[in-house]
């Protein structure tokens, strides 16, 4: 099932669209703080986002912006304001689709549908690939964290173990787990070696500021902290 994030002020609209949607096998999300959209985006990883242009507090010109600066997650405008200049604006900004209101419920879902269809059925391994984690974006192919702070670039080692972590986030692995999943893939590491790619691992992450939500659970494993509404 496809997770929607419907950027929506308008609660009569937002309700009418996630009840439509939801007749289509599409798990519909709003937002509760729209002075802290991202914190909700990060929290929710939505597969596509829908956003209005007129929003309280900040317009959706600059939480497409914020957005795209973590992701490139389909994102879609749904507006009432038809001037070309928005709809440039938006395609320049990373849009994939614009749709102005009053629409056709028929017209919405036909744009989502292709939008989906083709950013998943082209890249879905790539997709599978990207990783919000603490407001900082993860590219397990390129091998990268990166967020405000800055860019590093990881080992496979460093990778490999950073992601077997997030996929248990705020859950303790332990180290034979861990060395059993390295020997799997063949990445042959003794306990020594693990201890000495840990420590890596952290040891760059605190140059962007991550280094802290790597923690040791002493005679059991590894943690990886992600907090309370971010992801």
């Amino acid at each position: 099932m496809f997770k929607i994030l419907l950027i929506e002020d308008d609660v009569t609209l937002y309700n009418e669209i996630r009840e439509r949607l939801s007749q289509w096998s599409y798990d519909v999300y709003g937002i509760k703080d729209f002075g802290n959209v991202m914190k909700e985006f990060t929290s929710i990883q939505p597969d596509l986002v829908i956003i209005d242009i007129q929003l309280p507090k900040f317009d959706g010109f600059h939480w497409c912006r914020m957005i795209r600066t973590h992701s490139k997650v389909p994102i879609i405008f749904l507006s009432s304001r038809d001037h070309p200049t928005d709809m440039v604006m938006s395609m320049q900004l990373g849009a994939d689709d614009f749709v102005q209101k009053p629409f056709h419920f028929d017209v919405l879902i036909a744009k989502i549908q292709a939008v989906l269809r083709r950013v998943y059925n082209y890249s879905l391994e790539q997709q599978i690939h990207l990783k919000i984690w603490n407001g900082s974006s993860i590219d397990y192919v390129k091998n990268t964290v990166q967020n405000e702070a800055g860019t590093i670039e990881l080992t496979k080692n460093e990778m490999f173990i950073l992601k077997i972590l997030i996929e248990h986030v705020n859950q303790i692995v332990r180290r034979e787990e861990l060395i059993k999943s390295l020997w799997d893939d063949e990445r042959f590491v003794s306990d020594n070696t693990l201890t000495v790619n840990v420590n890596r691992l952290r040891k760059r992450l605190e140059e962007i500021g991550l280094g802290q939500y790597i923690e040791t659970k002493v005679g059991q494993g590894y943690l990886a902290r992600e907090e309370v509404g971010t992801e």
